[in-house]
């Protein structure tokens, strides 16, 4: 199943709320607790968003007090 933004959403809103019960595109799952939820969650957000965890960093270059292209 491919996830979707709307799937994270639910199930977020789901964990905010303490229901145990989300509906995702074509079917509905219910959860045992709560350490269940958080996994789920943590899955459907790596799906969806696959470079969330990597670092980034930017750097700016400038010669005599001018940037550099």
């Amino acid at each position: 199943m491919a996830w979707s933004q709307t799937d994270l959403d639910s199930i977020e809103a789901a964990i905010a709320t303490g229901a145990k019960r989300v509906r995702y595109q074509t079917h509905e799952v219910e959860y045992q607790g709560i350490s269940d939820m958080l996994r789920a969650r943590d899955v459907i957000k790596a799906a969806i968003e696959p470079d969330s965890n990597s670092a980034r960093t930017t750097v700016a270059r400038f010669h005599r007090g001018f940037p550099c292209s």
